[in-house]
Order: C-alpha cells, then structure tokens, then sequence
C-alpha cells in the first residue's frame, strides 16, 4: 500500500451506492491484491444509507474516502476519484466485484509490456465462475437491430448476428476488443491524460461505449485479458431500483448515439427501442397467461417495458432528441 508520499503504480477507484456487503468484499480482494504494490485506494460513496461509509472507516481505515451528499451517478463519481489519484494505472472498479489472487499482477505485467494499450480488462466470472461476456464490438444500427429482434440470441454462433455482444467468441482468448464493459478497468495514466476523463452526461451506463471509442480515436487500444479474472455479482446498485436503472440504461443509450452517430440513426434507435418494448411487453403477458410458475417474472418484464414505453412517448424521446448531442 501506499506510504507518505511515495511514488503510485496503481490507484484502485471504487464507486459505491448502498451496496455495503459487496463493497466489503472488493476492498478486501484489493487489499489483498495491492499487497506488494505501491498503491492507493479511492471510494467514492454516492450518499449510500446503507452504512457503508461507517464499514469503510472502521474495517479500512487505509482507504481514501470521499462522501458525496448526493447519488453523482457512476462518471462523475469516478472523475472525482481520478482526480483524486496519482497511480500510474488506474484500477476503476465496480463496488460489486471481486478481484481474484494474481489479477492484478498479471494486468499491470501486460499494461507493461503493452504501451499502446489504453484500457485493459480482465475476464470477468459470475458467482458459478462461469464466464460472463465483458466486451462488445461499436453499437450499429444493424447490430442494434439484431440485438432487439433477439437474432443473437437465437443464433448465438453467428458473427452475422452477434456482432455487438459478441455472442461467438467465447471470451477465452486475449484480444483487442471495441469496449470492455465498465465493470472493471485497467486505464493507463498517460492515455487517460490524452482522452480525457468520462463523460459526465452519462448519470450511468453509456459511458463504456463512449469512453473506449474516445481511446480508439487516439489511437490507444482496448484489450481483453482472459488470464486475468475477477467476479462480477452484479446488480449490487441498480437492484435497489431495476425499473429506474432500466430506463436510465435506455437513456444512455440514446445519448450515446446523439453524440457519435447524430439525429437520424438516433431517430432509428428510438423507433427499434418502441418496437422492442412493445413486443417484450406483449412476449411477457403470453408468459403470464401460460406459465403461472413464471408469473412473477412476467409481470416484473411487463412493468419494465411498459414503464420504457411511458418514459419515451412520454418526455424521453423530446429530452433526448434536444440534447443529443
């Protein structure tokens, strides 16, 4: 860890929103990882009312904490902890993970031997250890289109399909990537001071995309690391409210496509996400009628599409298309 005011190879950032047992054991698997490093580690606790603050003070009185008085969202809150760091890494991490043993080690080995790499990202398991895909390739309109009529899931071996969640490849190999999902990153210091910080018109989500096509456009790449791995139990934030977090993951989305591919394939992804709602909401009442078992969950989708559907007939569409850009 770090001492006085030597010098920073990694600085881990932990964003955190009323998740106190996840967070728990994040900072735990990093204490145990930065051991040997020359290290800080950051949280940034957006108002949690959970006591994570209290956990953080009494159980790793190490840690950097800042305290926002209000939920900043995933961008703003990770700025401020950049900001805030020194490392000659940087270690954003989501509060709902868990850095297995060797991780970090074998990421900073690479960002080494590696000096065009900008973002690094490591393969990232589910509580089974079974992989989850981390990656996507750049949204299109196509592959937008495939992902809301279902294709890539109905033929997940097809590149021609599964070109944006990249349903083939089965995450076992390090490879240059298009986006590493924002769960977990290693981002060079040098790069970052190049590209800039994330964009705080994402409150959540979105800046994913938007941050890795920024370090593609300076040439820097974004690699997977599949040696490396860590835990993603997710859902540790956005399970407090999944309906809100559903639509604010939509509202990215569109701002997303506002600012890098403009108003008129913006327009196109407004009307695919209408028709995807509408044939989820009407999927979902079948399963309803026909499967009691499954009622709960039926009804859980149902509310979700139909709240989607209210937000962008209602003021989303007229929001996003303002400030699209």
């Amino acid at each position: 860890m770090q001492i006085d005011n030597q010098p920073v190879d990694i600085s881990f950032i932990v964003v955190s929103w009323n998740a106190k047992e996840y967070l728990y054991k994040c900072l735990a698997s990093i204490e145990k990882e930065a051991a040997g490093h020359r290290s800080e580690v950051i949280v940034v606790d957006n108002a949690s009312s959970d006591g994570s603050q209290a956990m953080v003070r009494e159980r790793f009185p190490q840690v950097k904490l800042i305290i926002s008085r209000e939920n900043l969202g995933f961008a703003k809150a990770n700025n401020i902890g950049i900001r805030q760091s020194r490392g000659k890494y940087l270690a954003l991490i989501n509060s709902d993970v868990e850095v297995l043993p060797g991780c970090i080690g074998l990421m900073t080995g690479y960002m080494e031997e590696h000096g065009k790499t900008g973002i690094l990202g490591p393969q990232i398991l589910d509580t089974h250890k079974n992989v989850q895909r981390s990656c996507m390739g750049f949204p299109t309109l196509w592959n937008s289109f495939c992902r809301a009529l279902a294709l890539d899931t109905i033929f997940p071996k097809s590149r021609l399909f599964g070109g944006f969640e990249l349903t083939y490849w089965p995450h076992n190999s390090t490879r240059e990537v298009d986006i590493i999902n924002g769960c977990f990153w290693l981002v060079r210091r040098s790069a970052l001071q190049q590209v800039g910080v994330l964009d705080e018109r994402f409150f959540i989500y979105g800046e994913d995309k938007d941050w890795c096509r920024r370090f593609w456009a300076q040439g820097w790449k974004i690699v997977y690391l599949h040696r490396a791995c860590a835990i993603h139990y997710g859902g540790a934030s956005s399970s407090n409210a999944p309906v809100k977090f559903f639509i604010e993951m939509n509202r990215a989305n569109l701002k997303y496509w506002g600012k890098h591919h403009g108003r008129s394939a913006q327009a196109c992804l407004i009307v695919m996400t209408v028709v995807q709602s509408v044939i989820r909401c009407l999927l979902a009442s079948v399963q309803y009628l026909i499967w009691p078992s499954k009622r709960a969950d039926a009804a859980f989708k149902i509310k979700r599409s139909a709240a989607l559907l209210q937000w962008l007939l209602g003021t989303g569409i007229k929001k996003e298309w303002a400030h699209g850009k």
